[in-house]
């Protein structure tokens, strides 16, 4: 107990001696300090002073880390703006050119035509221009008769407006939904309808409605997505998005733009993804079980030489005795018989018998022309009122067949030349209906036609190639009777480019090329230009009448002429036999069906010599 005291005691005294100062160890005041230690007035100042600038850096320090991230959330808020992706959908009313409930949009393979047509009773129905020039220019609408009409080898499928029935041939059919709707003028055709007689294949799709139309088969350019994409109006990020197409959906690719590719979509959007998106690009073929009209045409086995005897009456035909017996070669005669009488269809006819007969005797085949000029028509007008008319055109039709087989004749050379822009489509129909009619009653049928330009291209000449026997090319009339400038009838480069640009359209083997017999003197003067037509003997003698001479023109190749008297400038360019062989060395080379000349009785005799070392 004691000792517990002891020991208390002494850790008490060593507290308390801990406690008291030490005045050795006490540190002493740093210069400068105050009392006890303390910072003097001066240092306070100094070490506020040095906070105060801290303080100062490091707030300037906050305010530009501040600064820099506002920047950096702003350049990246404008970065988005400028090169992120849009979400902005496109209005598709307004890509597809929608308007109205009942409006169809057309998409036919990589093309968006906008509205084409109308979507009626659930059904898709297409604008009659639309299918006419896009789809099957086979189809004829009569706004005159509110009649469709579809060629076929055996006659005209014809369809009326509000009705399920309709006609092929002579057959009587239906289907369950009505073919034909009219507004006004504009014909809708039910495209189930044309499916039956087009090779196309299609989709319809709503919101809006639109329809996707393949007409295009054979080679074609696919691709599959890989990954989920959109698909924009146009080529960048910031174009409105069409549609999304999901991973592994397949597209049809149309032409690269930059880093983006155009394609369509399986349900008929046109637009634009990065080509990144894509993969197994890759051309496949594509095709569907179709079995397309086949068109049959008479063909002769040998070179065909035609000439057309221009005959105004019928007294005319007896003289045909002589006419054809100073031709050397001919297979094939064609009289000027057949015309249009009146506005109403009837046709005028001057066809003999006795004509035939004799040609048959001299083994020559009777084409006789059937023509709209120089009979009972005499405008353009008066033939669209005809042509235009799908009863007329029957009665037509019907009646220069009947002529043609009373008379024993053996094919019909149509040479239809008011035609207007207007009235080509109504010609080309009356082509294809009058083709069908004589095919089926044994008659060959020819069709005349100008030298191909874009200005007459509206005769299609293509569509007389299926349904005529022959197509012949007037190789003539380049520089016409009301030409401002004189000029070759037929130059060498007029007849080839003639050829060559039907055969484009037209196979070798239907096409007979026209030569002139006749030629045209002109006469220039101060106060104008006028010419003459002359037969090849006429030229002839012109040329030695002046006391000219004709010089070779290795351009044209004709032999040419030129003097002048009493102040007026002569040109001619002749046909002879050296222009015709040149022109005979281009269908032999071209191996072309044949030849035929305008007109019989205008040659000189050595021309048929020339014309057999081609024909033979």
């Amino acid at each position: 107990m004691e000792e517990r005291r002891r020991r208390g005691t002494q850790s008490n005294q060593r507290r308390r001696q801990s406690t008291q100062p030490d005045q050795q160890n006490r540190r002493r005041p740093e210069p400068g300090t105050g009392r006890n230690g303390r910072p003097s007035e001066k240092e306070l100042r100094q070490m506020r002073s040095s906070r105060a600038r801290k303080r100062r850096r490091n707030l300037i320090l906050r305010m530009l880390i501040i600064f820099v991230l506002v920047v950096g959330i702003i350049g990246g808020i404008l970065f988005w703006i400028k090169y992120g992706p849009s979400k902005e959908m496109a209005d598709l009313n307004q890509y597809y050119g929608v308007s109205n409930d009942d409006d169809l949009a057309v998409v036919i393979n990589n093309e968006n035509l906008k509205v084409g047509g109308k979507m009626i009773d659930g059904n898709p129905y297409i604008e009659y221009s639309v299918l006419r020039d896009r789809i099957n220019d086979r189809f004829y609408w009569d706004s005159n008769e509110n009649v469709l009409l579809y060629t076929l080898p055996n006659g005209n499928v014809s369809a009326g407006v509000g009705s399920k029935d309709y006609s092929v041939a002579a057959d009587k059919k239906s289907e369950d939904y009505v073919i034909l709707k009219t507004e006004g003028k504009t014909a809708y055709v039910a495209l189930e309808f044309v499916q039956k007689y087009t090779n196309i294949d299609f989709g319809v799709y709503k919101d809006p409605n639109h329809v996707m139309i393949v007409n295009d088969w054979g080679k074609t350019t696919t691709a599959e997505l890989r990954r989920k994409t959109e698909v924009r109006y146009q080529a960048g990020v910031k174009s409105p998005v069409l549609t999304t197409v999901n991973k592994g959906d397949k597209v049809t690719t149309i032409e690269v733009e930059g880093k983006w590719k155009k394609v369509r979509t399986s349900d008929g959007f046109i637009g634009y993804v990065k080509q990144s998106a894509l993969k197994k690009e890759k051309t496949e073929t594509i095709s569907r079980n179709f079995d397309e009209p086949e068109y049959t045409s008479i063909k002769k086995d040998y070179t065909i030489n035609l000439a057309w005897d221009n005959l105004e009456n019928e007294i005319a035909n007896s003289e045909a005795t002589s006419t054809l017996a100073n031709a050397k070669g001919l297979t094939t005669v064609s009289p000027t018989w057949f015309g249009i009488a009146d506005t109403d269809g009837n046709l005028r006819s001057i066809a003999d018998k006795d004509y035939v007969n004799y040609a048959h005797q001299s083994n020559l085949e009777v084409w006789a022309m059937f023509r709209d000029f120089h009979d009972g028509l005499e405008t353009q007008e008066d033939v669209y009122s005809v042509l235009s008319y799908t009863s007329k055109r029957e009665t037509l039709e019907n009646q220069v067949v009947a002529a043609a087989l009373e008379a024993g004749i053996d094919g019909i050379n149509l040479d239809f030349e008011l035609i207007s822009e207007e009235c080509g489509e109504s010609f080309v129909q009356f082509v294809r209906e009058l083709g069908v009619k004589c095919r089926q009653n044994g008659l060959v049928f020819s069709v005349d036609n100008y030298v191909p330009m874009p200005y007459n291209e509206f005769r299609n000449i293509k569509e007389q190639g299926v349904m005529a026997d022959y197509v012949v090319i007037m190789g003539y009339d380049e520089h016409i009777a009301g030409s401002d400038k004189p000029g070759s009838v037929a130059s060498y480069d007029y007849v080839k480019n003639g050829i060559e640009d039907t055969l484009k359209d037209v196979p070798a083997e239907k096409v007979i090329n026209a030569v002139p017999f006749y030629t045209r003197l002109w006469s220039v003067t101060s106060t104008g230009v006028e010419s003459l037509d002359l037969t090849m003997e006429g030229a002839s003698s012109s040329v030695a009448a002046a006391g000219a001479t004709a010089v070779w023109d290795d351009k044209t190749k004709q032999n040419y002429a030129e003097w002048e008297s009493d102040g007026v400038t002569y040109e001619i360019w002749l046909e002879d036999s050296a222009s015709i062989e040149e022109k005979m060395k281009l269908i032999k080379s071209n191996k072309l069906a044949g030849v035929a000349e305008w007109e019989l009785g205008s040659e000189t005799p050595d021309i048929w010599d020339v014309i057999l070392q081609y024909v033979n």
